[in-house]
């Protein structure tokens, strides 16, 4: 598996692109310097279905469920989603400001979209990821430090790294170990 970005536009080729709206110019002069773990499932604990697409395009459902009706308001995005087989579907080009970590702080900066990639993984805190995420999460690394020389060498965090005491994902459930060795192979 490789994934190729062409780092002009931001949009990795030859994979399912679902374009979302929330997200806005990075500033000036801020380059790419972190990638940020997340994770989510929609509804809670529930994997497969279009939820998370429709969440990060504005178009969840609130009456479809209960948990819908309390985020459905919310204005969010990532770059990308991994979900619980390996396929990834991008929603913000990587040129591009995601509206992934909100609040946030990381070694003295705030506002961590401003410099970072954020991609989302299907999953709960406390449950494991699948081998098929870990796999193309660390191939999409690869070609995101192919594409953006500022983030080789980057560092690569958690949601709760860097908005602490606000966000828990992508939790204990994520091997940051198993993540290393992939990336060092």
């Amino acid at each position: 598996m490789r994934f190729a970005i062409d780092s002009d536009s931001g949009w990795l080729r030859d994979v399912n692109q679902v374009p979302s709206p929330n997200c806005d110019e990075r500033p000036g002069g801020a380059e790419l310097e972190l990638i940020v773990v997340h994770s989510i499932s929609l509804p809670p604990g529930e994997y497969g279905g279009s939820a998370i697409d429709a969440f990060f395009t504005n178009t969840l459902a609130a009456h479809q469920h209960p948990y819908f009706a309390e985020i459905a308001h919310l204005h969010v995005s990532a770059h990308a989603l991994i979900k619980r087989d390996g396929e990834l579907t991008q929603f913000v080009p990587f040129t591009r400001r995601a509206w992934h970590a909100g609040e946030s702080e990381y070694c003295g900066r705030e506002r961590c979209n401003d410099f970072s990639v954020g991609i989302e993984l299907e999953g709960v805190d406390d449950g494991p990821f699948t081998d098929a995420q870990y796999a193309t999460l660390a191939h999409l690394v690869r070609a995101l430090e192919a594409a953006y020389p500022s983030l080789r060498g980057g560092d690569i965090v958690g949601h709760s790294d860097i908005a602490p005491g606000r966000k828990t994902d992508p939790g204990p459930g994520f091997d940051w170990q198993h993540l290393a060795r992939l990336l060092s192979a």
